[in-house]
Parts: structure tokens; sequence; C-alpha cells
């Protein structure tokens, strides 16, 4: 049975599935196939917030729910009070071997239960509040107070300033812009802190900060940031580096030098430098097997390989690499019942929604959809299918029977996105894509 759902959250993830999309929030309620994941995911992210740190690989053919997967760890990974961040690898935005990019959208991207993207101002003064607390002063000496929490911030950030001492000087002076009143210069020294290039020249001269940040100096300050986030109530942080297969498109020296920046990621972890992460990584199998991916770099392959000859349903989660295997039918056919309702609890047409969309009306789509479309890429499609033509159609219309009104199913390139396309191309080679009717039984 579907819990009970404020009607704002249902409205956000139906809106969100009927565009095609993986809502940002919500996902543990139609988490279907991930129960197998859930216990060691949630052991591992435990350890991370008492100190640890880990990795985790994870494969899946295009359609498989990498993406659903990465989001649905993070909603889990907030239970416990951490702090996330999904970036989306590109080799012009934020390509992986230039770390300093890879910083920034990942402060872009920064999120707690509490605070959207990007988190970052909250944190900080969060930080900064529980400073004052820790400070032995009187609140009402300011003098004193802003002597005794600089004096803490350098104590606190003491293992990061060793070798990236402008952390802790941009925050220092970030606290007395904003004590001056002086919002534009706060903004800027934290836009600093965050990786922004560009920042005026007067802001930083302000705090004696020179340069921009490069991949070295961006390690220092995850660093920092992770003490940042674990002095303020956030004892840990996921970071999801999403389609790291994307590397196989760059030229071979960004490649080649984005694997060993990966590979360096991976040991400075295993050596204990980044307490309280969680790194994940989604790719593609031809990403870890293939010629341009994992494989190129020997000891990056090591570190990740895993033997999947043996039949998915004794794959294990500690492994360093966890392979998504998609959506079966029956997987399919549940997915789309859950979605149904969702959609009907508290609908005004709530019994025609049931009667005319029911479990075998439901199974049929799925069929259909994923019979054309082949089951790894139907996922999406068959879920924005159902809400968008028919969930959406049977509420607003009393006399629209989707066994009666929509029968074919038409599916048009423009409806799939690169990575489906060549996905749905290769299985279909000898089909047009252009249109595909699919005739519901």
């Amino acid at each position: 049975m579907t819990p009970k759902v404020s009607r704002a959250r249902r409205r956000q993830i139906i809106e969100a599935l009927g565009r095609g999309t993986v809502p940002r929030n919500g996902l543990d309620l139609f988490a279907v196939g991930m129960e197998r994941f859930e216990k060691v995911l949630d052991e591992e992210l435990s350890a991370v917030t008492a100190g640890s740190a880990g990795f985790k690989a994870v494969r899946g053919e295009y359609g498989s729910g990498k993406t659903f997967f990465a989001r649905w760890l993070a909603e889990r990974a907030k239970r416990k009070r951490m702090a996330t961040s999904e970036i989306q690898i590109s080799d012009r935005t934020t390509p992986l071997h230039r770390l300093e990019t890879v910083y920034r959208s990942l402060i872009g991207a920064l999120s707690t239960a509490t605070s959207p993207p990007s988190a970052l101002r909250d944190i900080v003064d969060n930080w900064l509040l529980a400073l004052e607390d820790d400070a032995e002063v009187a609140k009402d000496d300011r003098r004193a107070m802003t002597a005794a929490v600089e004096d803490l911030i350098e104590t606190r950030l003491a293992e990061t300033a060793k070798n990236a001492p402008a952390f802790a000087t941009a925050l220092r002076f970030y606290r007395r812009a904003r004590l001056a009143g002086d919002h534009a210069t706060a903004d800027g020294l934290l836009a600093w802190v965050g990786g922004e290039p560009n920042v005026a020249a007067s802001v930083r001269r302000y705090a004696g900060l020179k340069g921009d940040l490069d991949s070295t100096a961006a390690l220092h300050f995850l660093q920092g940031l992770l003490v940042v986030l674990r002095d303020c109530g956030y004892p840990g942080l996921l970071v999801v580096l999403d389609e790291v297969e994307t590397l196989q498109r760059m030229r071979s020296d960004n490649r080649e030098r984005s694997l060993n920046a990966l590979r360096q990621l991976i040991d400075e972890i295993d050596k204990g430098r980044f307490p309280g992460l969680y790194l994940v990584i989604t790719g593609t199998p031809a990403f870890y097997d293939g010629r341009q991916g994992v494989q190129r770099l020997t000891p990056l392959a090591q570190r990740l390989h895993v033997d999947f000859q043996t039949d998915p349903q004794f794959d294990t989660t500690r492994a360093v690499q966890i392979r998504l295997t998609g959506f079966d039918q029956d997987k399919l056919v549940q997915l789309g019942g859950t979605v149904r309702d969702l959609y009907a609890q508290g609908n005004p047409a709530e019994q025609r929604i049931r009667a005319l969309v029911d479990d075998a009306y439901i199974k049929d789509l799925a069929a259909s959809v994923a019979g054309h479309l082949g089951v790894g890429v139907a996922p999406r499609i068959f879920l924005r299918k159902l809400v968008a033509d028919v969930l959406y159609r049977v509420a607003d219309h009393e006399d629209f029977d989707p066994r009666r009104d929509y029968r074919q199913v038409m599916v048009t390139e423009g409806e799939l996105s690169e990575d489906e396309l060549n996905a749905f191309r290769r299985s279909r080679a000898a089909v047009s894509a252009d249109e595909v009717e699919l005739d519901l039984p």
C-alpha cells in the first residue's frame, strides 16, 4: 500500500515523471529493486558519519537507473544528516582532470535535508554560529567574540591550513565583512571559497587572497569543507560523479589525466585523507571494461576490478563496484502500479483512475513499451507515457478510456535521449526509429 504523502510532494514527483526526469526527492516511494542494496550501503554511510570514508563504483547500461540510484542514495544519506552533491562529469564544463571545476560544481550542487543547492552559505553561517557557541566569551563582548571565533577558525582548520591557509583566511574575512554589513564583499569571499573564478580584485585585496583555485588546492578545500560540515552537525558528505563514461569521448591526453585524477581520489580516500566523504561514480559497462575507459590505466583498473561473470543474483554490494541490472517486466509493472497509486491518492477522480488504469492495463502498457524499446531503456519513457498520456487524461476527461482512446502509443526520436536512441538503434538495427507504433493488446 502506498504511504500517505503530502499533496505538494506528490505533485513534485508526478510532474517530474511526466516530464521524463528523475524526481529530486521522494524516491523511496517507488524504489523498486533497491532493497538488495539497502543494508550494506546504510552500514557504509553510517561508518562514514563515524569518521571513516568510502568509495563505490556503480555500473549499468543506459536506462538501467544510475541517476535514480544516485538520488535514492542521496536521500538515504540525508536521513543520516549528511550533505550531498551530484555532479555531471562533462568534457566542457566539469572535466575530471581539472579538479577545481569538479569542486566548483560540488559546491553549486551542495545540499542538505533542509537547504537546497547551493547550501554553502547556510552551512558556513551555521558553522560560524556554532563557533560562537563554543567560544567561552560573553555574547555582547563583540571584540572578544571576534578574536575567539577567529582563533577557533584557525584551530578547527589547522590541518587544511597546512596546505591551503587561504581557505581559513577567506572564512575569517567573510565573517568580518558580514559583521560590517559589507554584503558584496562577503558574497565575493564566499564565492571564492566555492571555487568561483573572476572574483573581484577588491574582494581579494580585502582578505589578502591571491590567484584562483587549482586542482591541488581544490582537494585541500574539500578537506576544509568536510571539517566545516562536521562542526555544524553534518557528519558526512556524499558526492556523486555521474556519467563518468563521458571520459571516453575526451581527447586522449585529457582522458589519461582524468583517469589518473580518479585513481588519485580513490587512493586519497583509502589513505584516510577525507574523513566523512563517501564518493560514488556511475558509468556504463563499456567505461569499466572497454579500451577507452578504466582499462587504459592499469592501476585504476586493478582498484575497480570485480568479477561479474557470476549470476547477478549473487552480486555483493560490499564490492568496490556494483552493477544495476535494469528493470525486468515484473519490476516495470510494479513501478507503474506504485506511480498510479501515488497519483490517484487524494485525487478527485481517484475511483475512475483506479478502475481504468488497473494493474492489467499497466501490464499491457509496460509490455508494449518494453517490447519495442527494450526494458533497459523503457522505464523513463514508460513512466512518462503512463503519467502524461494516460493518468493526466483519465483524471481530466470523464469519457477518456485508455484502452479505447489510446490504443497506439507513439514514440518519436525527439522523446529519446541521445543515449536511449543509440541503445534503441543497437537493439532494433533493422527498424527505423523515426516513428514507432506500439499496439496495446
